[in-house]
C-alpha cells in the first residue's frame, strides 16, 4: 500500500500529484472514518476552490453534511470544529509550499490534526478503492457558515486586552498574500494597536514573497517596521498557523526565539509545567523550561505529533522551531494570530522593547539547510546514513539527531512534504554550526548520488 499523508496532511503539485479525483476519494474516505458532520475550509490558493468542490463532493457522496466555512486560516477552522461540536474537518491548503502546490489537512472532532493511526485508517479505506457511495436520497447537504468573528473573539479573550490597549503598540504585519490577512490585522486592531500592512491582498500566486516566511524574504516587512517605527513586525505563512517576528529594529527572530519567549512567560506563570516540542527545537527551549522546574516531552517533527502529544498527555503548551506556537488554553494547535496576541501581551506586561526581551533568552548559533532527494530514495538514504554517522548520542526518533559532548547537535531528516532532506543544526559558535551542516550536507549529497546511480 502507498502513502498519502506526509508530516502534515496530504500535499502535491496541483493537477499533477494532487488531482480532483484523489481529493474526492480522500474526502470520502475521511468522511467515512470521521463522522457525519464535517467542516470544510480553504486558503487563498488559485486551485483551492477546485479542491474545495472536490472535497465537498466526496464528503456528500458518503452521506456527510458539509459545513463550509469558506476562506479562512487553518487555526480558525480547527477552532470551529471543536467549538461547534463537529465530527472533523478538512482544510484545503498547502501551508507554506509554493503556489503550484495544494493539499488537505485533516482534523478530528477535537479540532486537532488526526493522529497517525487515523491517517493509516483513512489510507486503508482510500487504497481499498474508497467507501461505497450512499443512495441518492442520503447524499449530504452543504451548509455555508461564518466563524472568523467567533475565532477572533476567542483569541482576544485569552490575553489582557485592556493592558495591551493601554500601550498603543505599533504592529507591522506581512500576511504574505495568504489568509492571515483576514484575521491578524483585526486581532491587532482589537487589541488597540496601530496596524501597518504589506502583502495584505489575498492572492494565491503569492506575488509579494514566498509563502514560507524566512529571513531572506522579509525585506519588505523589515522596511515597513523601520518606516513606521513599529514596535514589532510579524509575518505569516500561507494558512496563517505559523508566525515569524521582527523586533523594533527590523531584526528577524528565528521561530525558536519567539517560541522560547512565549515559553518563558508561560513557565513563569506555570512553574514545573511540561512542554511538548519536536526534536528539532533549540537547547534554548530546554534551558527555559528546565530552568523553571519543568520538563520537555519530545516528539517527532510535525505539528500533528506535537499537538497530539499535548492532547494525549494533558500538556497545555507546545511549539516548534519553525514559528509554530501551540497555546493549550486557547487550542492545542499552531496558531499565528494567537502567538501574536501572546507576544503583544508579554510586551505590554513587561513594558520593554521586543529586542530587550529576546536578548534575555539563551542564545545559540543555528543553521538550517536542505538537500534534494527523490521521495522514493528517502528511506534508503536514511538507512545508509545510519551506518556512516557517529556521535556520543544518536537519536533516531525522527531521522537522525547527532548530539555531541559539547552540546552541539545536528538533525537530518527526510521531509514529509517535499522531495528533500532537511538539516537543522545548533552549536555555541557559528563556525562550528556551519561546519556541522556542510559536512553532513555533503554526506547526504554523496549518498543520494550513489543510490541514484
Amino acid at each position: 500500500m502507498g502513502r498519502l499523508f506526509g508530516t502534515n496532511g496530504v500535499r502535491g503539485v496541483a493537477n499533477k500529484e494532487l488531482t480532483s479525483e484523489l481529493v474526492t476519494r480522500l474526502a470520502a474516505s475521511c468522511g467515512h472514518v470521521l463522522g457525519k458532520n464535517i467542516a470544510l475550509g480553504r486558503d487563498g490558493r488559485v486551485t483551492s476552490p477546485l479542491f474545495r468542490d472536490a472535497a465537498a463532493s466526496g464528503l456528500q457522496s458518503v452521506g456527510c453534511n458539509v459545513h463550509d466555512f469558506g476562506v479562512l486560516p487553518t487555526p480558525a477552522l480547527q477552532y470551529a470544529v471543536k467549538h461547534l461540536g463537529l465530527d472533523g474537518g478538512l482544510m484545503i491548503t498547502a501551508s507554506h509550499n509554493p503556489p503550484e502546490f495544494n493539499g488537505v489537512k485533516v482534523m478530528a472532532a477535537d479540532g486537532v490534526e488526526i493522529p497517525r493511526r487515523v491517517e493509516d485508517e483513512i489510507e486503508g479505506v482510500y487504497f481499498a478503492g474508497g467507501p461505497k457511495a450512499v443512495e441518492w436520497d442520503r447524499v449530504g447537504e452543504v451548509r455555508h457558515r461564518e466563524v472568523l468573528g467567533l475565532y477572533v473573539d476567542a483569541v482576544v479573550s485569552k490575553v489582557d486586552a485592556s493592558l495591551i490597549r493601554s500601550k498603543n503598540l505599533r504592529v507591522a504585519i506581512d500576511p504574505g498574500n495568504g489568509v492571515g490577512t483576514l484575521v491578524a490585522p483585526t486581532v491587532a486592531q482589537r487589541l488597540g494597536c496601530h496596524v501597518y500592512t504589506v502583502n495584505a491582498e489575498l492572492d494565491g500566486r503569492f506575488p509579494g514573497r514566498q509563502s514560507e516566511p524566512r529571513p531572506d524574504n522579509l525585506g519588505s516587512l523589515k522596511e515597513l517596521v523601520k518606516a513606521t517605527g513599529a514596535d514589532i513586525g510579524v509575518a505569516f505563512d500561507g494558512d496563517a498557523d505559523r508566525s515569524i517576528f521582527l523586533d523594533e529594529m527590523g531584526e528577524v527572530l528565528w521561530g525558536d526565539r519567539s517560541f522560547a519567549l512565549v515559553a518563558r512567560d508561560y513557565m513563569g506563570k506555570h512553574h514545573g509545567a511540561r512542554v511538548a516540542t519536536a526534536v528539532s527545537s533549540s537547547n534554548a527551549i530546554v534551558e527555559v523550561v528546565e530552568g523553571a522546574g519543568g520538563s520537555i516531552h519530545w516528539t517527532r517533527v510535525g505539528s500533528v505529533d506535537v499537538s497530539r502529544a499535548m492532547v494525549e498527555n494533558g500538556i497545555d503548551f507546545g511549539g516548534e522551531e519553525n514559528g509554530g506556537v501551540m497555546y493549550g488554553p486557547h487550542h492545542p494547535v499552531r496558531d499565528g494570530s494567537m502567538t501574536l496576541a501572546l507576544i503583544l501581551g508579554i510586551m505590554a506586561e513587561r513594558g520593554e522593547p521586543l529586542s530587550k526581551l529576546v536578548a534575555e533568552l539563551p542564545t545559540y548559533a543555528q543553521s538550517k539547510d536542505k538537500v534534494r532527494c527523490p521521495n522514493e530514495l528517502k528511506q534508503r538514504v536514511l538507512e545508509a546514513l545510519r551506518t556512516k554517522v557517529a556521535a556520543p548520542r544518536v537519536d533516531a526518533m525522527d531521522g537522525l539527531k547527532l548530539v555531541f559532548a559539547d552540546g552541539s547537535w545536528i538533525l537530518v531528516r527526510p521531509s514529509g512534504t517535499e522531495p528533500i532532506f532537511r538539516l537543522y543544526a545548533e552549536a555555541d559558535t557559528q563556525p562550528k554550526v556551519e561546519k556541522l551542516v556542510s559536512e553532513n550536507k555533503r554526506l547526504i549529497e554523496e549518498t543520494v548520488k550513489a543510490l541514484s546511480a
